[in-house]
């Protein structure tokens, strides 16, 4: 049974989080602030420690320095856990050495799949180290470990591409030259079928990379990009990004944990459009926008209802039917083409 120590000062989500991880069956150490956390993490010695940021006694981000200064915890994995959606505070984050970041409000699924995969690179990363001929590996510190780095790599090498709204960014057929960092701005990917209806295929927010199709063939683009705003991206060319990967075998394996986790949404978006309820589809689709697209899900959403339509997979007519029962339910307020939500946890509930 592996052992997780959970940092948060707020006592009942720390007691709802605290249960939810035992029952995924992990053992549980909890703290109330983050001096406490710092003195459990280094008696307790826990596989991996969840923490939030915002604290009075120690931060976060004290908790994190604190344990990079001890050579016993210095290498436990590390997850932070909070409200904080600005890039510049996810980056610092990542920066101090963080394993993974985790938004509030957060899904029980998102919270045990982030822990096993950190949990499960350890595996790997210990398995390949006894395999090792010479045990002293050699520290590089040009390396890339993380994808934080590689994001670093992208910020500081890329080109800088800018983009008004609705401008296309690139198109589907055409070759895929290269993979992009989004630095401000929403991208909106989508395809065109057989009929010629538009489906919209991904959205992509700050901080996230996008553009690859594949790294060892000449595959081209399978999506039109385009942008949603305006946007600025810091792109490198595919044959550039394979001589990074093939020189940091580490951040390679983080970027298979963002492919894998991409394909694990695609696989949950397409479960919900064939089995789900039209008014699960709709909520779930706005949801899904308020999160890409704003800083605080209350915030107006300014989308078309074709691109609403296209995610919820259903007809425009029927979104805009649902999205009327929704607004005389008091869930939503609709002003021309802003959206706004009034009721969040009403909408998460809708069924």
């Amino acid at each position: 049974m592996k052992n997780v120590l959970l940092i948060e000062d707020d006592a009942v989500l720390r007691e709802n989080t605290g249960e939810l991880l035992e029952l995924a069956n992990y053992k549980v150490h909890t703290a109330a602030n983050g001096k406490i956390g710092l003195e459990i993490a280094k008696q307790k010695m826990p596989d991996i420690i969840v923490c939030d940021i915002m604290m009075r006694e120690l931060d976060g981000y004290g908790v994190l320095n604190g344990l990079s200064k001890n050579a016993d915890t210095k290498h436990i994995p590390f997850i932070f856990l909070s409200a904080k959606t600005e890039r510049q505070d996810v980056r610092k984050g990542m920066d101090l050495g963080a394993d993974d970041y985790i938004t509030k409000p957060f899904s029980e699924d998102e919270l045990i799949s982030a822990i096993e995969s950190r949990l499960a690179k350890v595996s790997i990363l210990m398995d390949l180290k006894t395999q090792q001929a010479n045990p002293a590996e050699e520290t590089n510190d040009n390396e890339l470990r993380t994808l934080n780095d590689l994001k670093n790599f992208f910020d500081d090498n890329g080109n800088l591409f800018s983009y008004t709204k609705d401008d296309i960014i690139y198109t589907e057929g055409h070759n895929s030259n290269y993979i992009y960092l989004v630095i401000k701005g929403v991208i909106k990917c989508h395809k065109l079928d057989e009929q010629g209806k538009e489906l919209t295929t991904a959205l992509h927010k700050e901080d996230d990379l996008f553009g690859y199709t594949s790294f060892t063939q000449n595959i081209p683009y399978q999506e039109t990009a385009t942008a949603m705003e305006n946007v600025e991206l810091v792109g490198i060319s595919k044959n550039e990004l394979k001589s990074v990967l093939n020189s940091n075998h580490k951040v390679t394996l983080e970027l298979i944990q963002l492919l894998t986790d991409d394909i694990y949404g695609v696989k949950n978006q397409l479960l919900q459009m064939a089995y789900s309820s039209v008014n699960k589809k709709t909520a779930a689709t706005l949801l899904k926008f308020a999160e890409k697209l704003n800083r605080n899900p209350e915030d107006p959403i300014k989308i078309s209802r074709n691109d609403l339509a296209s995610v919820a997979g259903i007809a425009t007519e029927t979104l805009i039917r649902t999205m009327s029962t929704f607004k005389k339910q008091g869930l939503i307020e609709i002003e021309g083409r802003n959206i706004r939500i009034l009721d969040l946890e009403g909408l998460k509930a809708v069924s």
